[in-house]
């Protein structure tokens, strides 16, 4: 199936290759990075994870794109099914050298223009544990919309951890197309 390469004014956003899996590797076991998100991974769980993104690309043409800046993979932004909800959810996670740039704003804006205008998304949905502050930004910069009637409890999360609580945000196809 193909699989559309985006880009931006500083990025390019493409499939993952095999070359990329040490970078991959290096995001994942980030504890900064991680912090907010849950453990770091293994070697062996950070490559199932870029072999399960991969396999979703060539299923359905989408997933979570490697964001690559200057010839350099510095995180992913894209979409996926949760597996205990319903939605496509669109999520991000970049290298934490490169917080602050506007680079998880710039690659997720691109990838929500091509889900609502090529894919024909009607709505996208995006969550975080209720404490990463820095997603919850990035979620009301692309215009979404919170909707604390949809907080949860992850349920992959363990009991007693502060990741456990979850925020969601939402936009809905129409909601996107009068704020572009």
């Amino acid at each position: 199936m193909h699989v559309a390469t985006l880009t931006t004014e500083r990025l390019v956003l493409r499939r993952w290759r095999d070359s990329d899996r040490e970078a991959f590797f290096a995001l994942n076991i980030d504890p900064e990075v991680m912090a907010t998100i849950g453990p770091v991974m293994s070697r062996v769980e950070s490559d199932a994870f870029m072999n399960r993104i991969e396999n979703r690309f060539d299923e359905y043409g989408y997933g979570l794109w490697c964001v690559e800046l200057n010839g350099e993979a510095i995180g992913f932004t894209g979409f996926m099914a949760p597996w205990f909800r319903e939605g496509v959810e669109i999520g991000w996670r970049i290298r934490a050298d490169h917080w602050g740039s506007g680079y998880a704003t710039e690659a997720a804006r691109e990838c929500l223009r091509h889900g609502f205008v090529d894919l024909g998304f009607p709505e996208v949905i995006s969550f975080t544990a209720a404490i990463n502050a820095r997603s919850r930004r990035v979620m009301e910069k692309l215009g979404l919309e919170y909707d604390p009637s949809e907080d949860f409890e992850h349920p992959g999360v363990p009991e007693g951890s502060p990741l456990r609580e979850h925020v969601l945000y939402r936009i809905t196809a129409s909601q996107y197309r009068d704020q572009s």
